[in-house]
Formats: structure tokens, C-alpha cells, sequence
């Protein structure tokens, strides 16, 4: 499949997050590839977002990378235990990014296993397989994007997002989770997953 573009990354984080759905999110390690669709995503828009990390202009060495160019990974760890994994967007010096919060595991499923569960998929419970990439902290142990993935670039070799296939699906709004110290934020309609 082919890959995604800068081009695709460079545009306002709200349509990127919605057209992300349904694309194939690659990892490649080891000379092992894992493949996911990606099913749940949010839009963070920068300084005007009371929720990102870069609103109010804000610029840290965590966040520096936001203020970089467009098809950039940023991983950042929530709670001490648990990496994020958003993409940059939008040009240099329009700190902008779309987290990626669930993904449905295609290829390279015993691995995904074994870096969530110890196991292989097929010892996996339904309860287990159900949860084994759906939430951001999840999908990145089964990927194995960690903070020595902050910064790479997405369309190199390593971690990448493909086309996916022409499946019809819906595509639902609703509110950002778990932010509830955004003020009027908290409530925007910037939060979009993938419905058959």
C-alpha cells in the first residue's frame, strides 16, 4: 500500500484526524512489521486548544517537536507508566498534532500479544484480544512506540501510515477524553472514530 505523504500531514489537525480513520498504521522492528487500522482519533489544535500542550504558545523541550514540521511523531507519557502517540501536522511553527487513540491489530499479531500479554494472540482471551489496542497507552506497548519514538518521521521506514483499503464506514464525532481541566475545550466535538 502506499505510504502517506508530508502533504497529507500538513493541513489543519481537525481534517487530517478524521481522514487518518481507516489508514494502516505500520511498525517496523527487528525486521518484524506490525500493521494496524486506526479506528479512534483526536484533533489537538495548538495554541487556541486549552487541551494541548502547546496552548498559549507554550514551548518546552517535551513539546518542541509540535513546532516542527509536519509528519512527525510526538510521544509523550501520561500517569508515569502509559506513551501517547500523536502525529505532528500543520507547517513549522503551528504546533498542531492528532493522537491516535485506538487501533484494530491486522498483521503481526503474536507480537502485539507478546508485547501487551506475554502470550501469543491465539492464547489470548476474548476479554484480552478485545483490549490488546484499544486506548493510546495500549497500542503503543503493542507497537513498540515509546519515547525513543518522539520525533521520528512518518514517512521513513520505521513507523509510517499507509492508505487503507476502500472499506465504507461512518465516521463518529464526539467529545475529547479525559480532560477535563480544558475549560469550554473539554466539550468540542474533536474526537472521531471508525463505525461499520
Amino acid at each position: 500500500m502506499k505510504r502517506l505523504s508530508r502533504e497529507f500531514y500538513n493541513r489543519d489537525s481537525l481534517i487530517v484526524a478524521k481522514e487518518l480513520l481507516g489508514k494502516v498504521l505500520v511498525r517496523e522492528r527487528d525486521g518484524q512489521k506490525i500493521c494496524a487500522k486506526i479506528v479512534e482519533s483526536e484533533a489537538y489544535m495548538g495554541i487556541e486548544d486549552k487541551a494541548a500542550h502547546s496552548y498559549g504558545g507554550r514551548r518546552t523541550p517535551r513539546v518542541e517537536v509540535m513546532y516542527g514540521g509536519p509528519g512527525f511523531s510526538y510521544v509523550f507519557m501520561v500517569y508515569g507508566m502509559h506513551y501517547c502517540f500523536n502525529i505532528v501536522t500543520r507547517e513549522e511553527g503551528t504546533p498542531q498534532a492528532v493522537l491516535l487513540r485506538a487501533v484494530e491489530p491486522i498483521g503481526g499479531l503474536d507480537l502485539m500479544a507478546q508485547n501487551r500479554f506475554k502470550k501469543t494472540y491465539d492464547q489470548l482471551t476474548k476479554s484480552q484480544m478485545k483490549a490488546l489496542t484499544n486506548g493510546p497507552g495500549k497500542l503503543c506497548k503493542a507497537l513498540f512506540i515509546d519515547k525513543g519514538s518522539n520525533g521520528e518521521d512518518l514517512c521513513g521506514s520505521k513507523l509510517y501510515i499507509e492508505e487503507g483499503g476502500n472499506e465504507r464506514f461512518k465516521i463518529v464525532v464526539t467529545k475529547r477524553v479525559g480532560i477535563d481541566y480544558a475549560g469550554e475545550a473539554k466539550d468540542y466535538l474533536w474526537r472521531f472514530y471508525y463505525r461499520r
